[in-house]
């Protein structure tokens, strides 16, 4: 029977507002729309979802123990507009049971253009990680699991002892995603691998009526996961799951209220946070990724944000100002920029999935190409600032 590793990711982009190509106002986002989503999902998902937690974990001892994945992004949303859903994660990590992981702060797409963008935001990441809770991220998850050989050395040139990556046939070959791994090219990283089939049981099949194994229960889940022999099984997805997009009706909550009991009932069975999971002996030998993968179903690859010609041009023009932004010295540009690079807006862009419904509603726009052009007509007035 296995260790249980639970991390949930959260994460809230700053959402460009419309932008004409003669706008010249240095206000590119969309204040009162971020606001309102972030304090709407707050009400709906995080406030809920994060007190059912913390009653979990003080129903079981502490026994039941977690890692988070929060972006900077939205932590700086919390301190301005969610003030109650920033304390719940405080008490969270006050109880020693929840682990906090690293990432970029601006859940960014540097990992695939920039050595040093990733290495400054992971950096601005621990800081307000060690400011609001106090702890020292261990264990590094990249924007959407991106990986590689290369990203995962400087994943450890970082000083992190493990990275979280996609469990996809393609990385693993084979391989069990319920073994602890090495990366075959950096020995001292250990890689916690997504078991993408049970997480996505809940995420994506959870009120799928077609689903052969339609209505997932807490206890035949559990009994899955039990059945395991093997040393560990990662279950990987967003908090967002519970009360966004999965709403209350769904029964959600009562399946992840049950979860926990069940789990621990089997005397063999136990949770452990991602740095605890990593400190396991590895017995999955080293795994080689020479192929960027991510957690993006179905084909695990970065095809979500890199798949048209829009795309592409417009994260070569992004970063084609990281050093003329940098120079500059002016941080409000900084930041600004930066927020530019998180991985939604380009998602947005995607037409790979804006026909199967998946891309249109997450996005603000009414199509791929409009995204595209209000993207540019921000990123060219940022541009005509350096020039003048």
């Amino acid at each position: 029977m296995p260790s249980v590793c639970l991390y949930l990711q959260l994460h809230q982009p700053y959402r460009l507002r419309r932008y004409s190509v003669f706008d010249t106002d240095r206000q590119y986002f969309d204040d009162f729309n971020n606001a309102t989503l972030v304090r709407q999902i707050a009400q709906r998902c995080y406030v809920p979802a994060g007190k059912m937690l913390l009653e979990l974990i003080q129903a079981f001892s502490g026994r039941f123990r977690f890692g988070l994945s929060v972006t900077g992004l939205l932590l700086e949303q919390f301190e301005k507009e969610a003030p109650e859903a920033l304390s719940i994660l405080k008490k969270l990590a006050a109880t020693g049971s929840v682990e906090f992981l690293g990432e970029t702060y601006y859940h960014s797409l540097a990992s695939l253009y920039s050595s040093e963008e990733f290495a400054a935001q992971a950096a601005l990441h621990r800081d307000i990680v060690r400011r609001l809770f106090g702890q020292e991220t261990r264990v590094f998850r990249n924007s959407d699991l991106i990986y590689n050989n290369e990203i995962g050395g400087w994943v450890y040139s970082l000083g992190f002892k493990g990275c979280c990556v996609e469990g996809s046939a393609g990385l693993l070959n084979g391989r069990s995603p319920n073994q602890l791994y090495t990366a075959a090219h950096t020995p001292g990283l250990k890689l916690l691998t997504r078991n993408a089939r049970l997480s996505d049981d809940i995420a994506y099949r959870f009120t799928d009526q077609r689903w052969s194994e339609f209505p997932l229960t807490a206890e035949k889940f559990a009994d899955w996961v039990t059945a395991i022999d093997e040393p560990v099984c990662n279950l990987f997805l967003n908090l967002e799951t519970i009360g966004e997009r999965l709403r209350r009706d769904t029964g959600i909550f009562e399946f992840f209220a049950d979860l926990p009991g069940r789990l621990l009932a089997s005397e063999n069975t136990r949770f452990v946070k991602p740095s605890e999971a990593v400190a396991m002996d590895a017995t999955g030998g080293g795994l080689d990724a020479p192929v960027v993968t991510s957690w993006a179903e179905p084909e695990c690859d970065i095809s979500p944000w890199l798949s048209n010609a829009m795309q592409t041009n417009a994260l070569h023009e992004l970063f084609k100002l990281e050093q003329p932004v940098k120079q500059r010295h002016d941080e409000s540009m900084l930041d600004n920029w930066r927020k530019l690079g998180t991985s939604d807006h380009f998602f947005y862009m995607g037409t790979k999935y804006w026909a199967a419904g998946h891309a249109g509603i997450m996005s603000p726009y009414e199509s791929p190409y409009d995204g595209y052009i209000n993207f540019m007509n921000v990123l060219e007035n940022i541009n005509a600032r350096l020039r003048a």
